[in-house]
């Protein structure tokens, strides 16, 4: 059935909207695997992170499908896969029915402001989707992504590898259990951003125009992004910084350093979201930020509030208040790491010094690593390759849940933490609302859902 819908129809049944976020038809496509059956897979993004995304995804499947913008990156995995078809332009997948017929998966690793568009054509055609953290560029895309994968009873995966990490799943199981008592904090912090942005980048001081490099396709680049010329700077990987196409130092990091916080203590819309800032501006991201998000209580979880900090603000490196500080460092014997976190519960404090969560420091005296065993969550502790392999695991036995990072769970993840850069954008505390995804401050709404540029407008943004 999949091979009668080409981009053309899924668009066409996007007018109508179901609440507040659009769901797609009824019709669920996704199929029932065999245990020996071979899937086929299709990755989208095939340089940098999605290298090795595609490398891993093809030890349990066969690649028919490669797309990237840059010509640089497609090469090489074109002469790895030959029987691959090749495209830069991931729509023309979708508009290949042949093709698409025989994809059972894709890998979406792009930039973040081309996670969602693809993503969720997939799953609108029945395919079960791994896409790179963060899960999605705008808040309204993870509401939706979560939307769609279960819908269409899809099986996802969100690359965060910390996830797999036993020595995370441990620390989840330990503060589920109280070792903590009431968790009434978090504070995060990170050593990004490590690409230009505020206060050297701003839109009063934007990088050099220049020709688009022959190897790359700027306008598929663009995609659903405003339409601006190719500037230095800007591809590869240095796009993190700028509002259009990255989600700065938030959106990069904080579905790694924050999971083990957000999974352990159940978190999920947030109620309320304020931040302060420096060098805000238009283009790009700031030079420093301490953004506060606030949790609700949840069964028989307290309120909690989440920090985040990034930046350095007049030379100093943003960190949580120096009494925690303290009580990390000698907790660990070491000196204060340039990303981790820090609980803060009412029988004491846990420490993560790692952007995974992967080792954990409990005043309590428990303590978590790579030799740690979960005992109710599954063993894994094989990272990146850890993520696929039970990704593939939930598609052949039909369980999206077996996928701990399954778009479930990570958009709830992605979506509290981009509410951070609508609060940096806007300059204004405001309440949220994650029923119908909306703040209370007109300010925050073509934040929490842009709009596409034309062209791009495939999922009924725009309809």
């Amino acid at each position: 059935m999949a091979n009668r819908f080409t981009r053309r129809h899924l668009l066409a049944a996007s007018a109508a909207t179901l609440g507040y976020l659009h769901l797609a038809p009824a019709v669920s496509w996704a199929r029932v695997y065999r245990a020996n059956e071979k899937l086929r897979v299709a990755g989208i993004g095939v340089g940098g992170k999605g290298s090795s995304d595609i490398d891993q995804a093809a030890r349990h499947m066969e690649v028919v499908a490669l797309c990237d913008i840059d010509e640089t990156h497609l090469a090489p995995k074109a002469k790895k896969w030959p029987q691959a078809k090749t495209f830069f332009d991931y729509r023309k997948i979708f508009d290949d029915a042949s093709l698409l017929r025989n994809i059972d998966a894709f890998t979406v690793s792009t930039p973040d402001h081309t996670h969602a568009l693809p993503s969720i054509l997939a799953m609108r055609h029945g395919k079960h989707v791994y896409c790179q953290k963060p899960l999605t560029h705008d808040v309204y895309e993870a509401h939706l992504m979560r939307a769609e994968a279960k819908k269409n009873k899809v099986c996802t995966q969100m690359g965060n590898q910390g996830t797999a990490a036993n020595g995370l799943r441990r620390a989840v199981e330990l503060i589920q259990k109280g070792v903590l008592g009431d968790v009434t904090e978090v504070h995060v912090w990170t050593n990004r951003p490590v690409w230009p942005q505020a206060p050297d980048v701003t839109d009063k001081k934007p990088p050099k125009k220049a020709p688009v490099p022959a190897t790359v396709h700027w306008d598929e680049f663009l995609g659903p992004a405003p339409e601006r010329e190719y500037a230095v700077g800007i591809h590869p990987f240095k796009w993190r910084g700028f509002w259009d196409y990255g989600t700065g130092a938030i959106g990069d990091m904080a579905c790694h350093t924050a999971n083990m916080a957000f999974m352990a203590l159940r978190l999920g819309h947030p109620v309320r979201v304020s931040a302060t800032a420096g060098d805000v501006n238009e283009l790009t991201c700031p030079s420093f930020a301490h953004v506060m998000i606030h949790f609700p209580a949840r069964d028989k979880m307290v309120p909690v509030v989440v920090h985040w900090y990034e930046g350095k603000k007049d030379g100093r490196k943003m960190l949580p208040p120096e009494s925690l500080v303290v009580q990390a460092t000698q907790l660990s014997g070491k000196p204060l790491v340039n990303s981790g976190s820090i609980l803060v519960g009412t029988k004491g404090i846990a420490y993560s010094p790692d952007d995974y969560g992967a080792q954990v420091f409990f005043s309590t005296g428990e303590s978590t690593d790579g030799t740690s065993k979960p005992e109710t969550l599954p063993i894994n502790n094989k990272a990146d390759q850890g993520q696929k392999d039970e990704w593939v695991e939930a598609i052949k036995a039909g369980k999206p849940e077996l996928a701990l990072a399954n778009f479930d769970y990570a958009g709830l993840l992605t979506a509290a933490f981009l509410l951070g850069n609508v609060a940096i954008r806007t300059g204004k505390a405001f309440n949220f609302n994650g029923e119908t995804c909306t703040a209370d401050i007109k300010e925050a709404a073509p934040l929490i859902r842009r709009e596409y540029r034309k062209g791009w407008d495939l999922i009924g943004y725009n309809a």
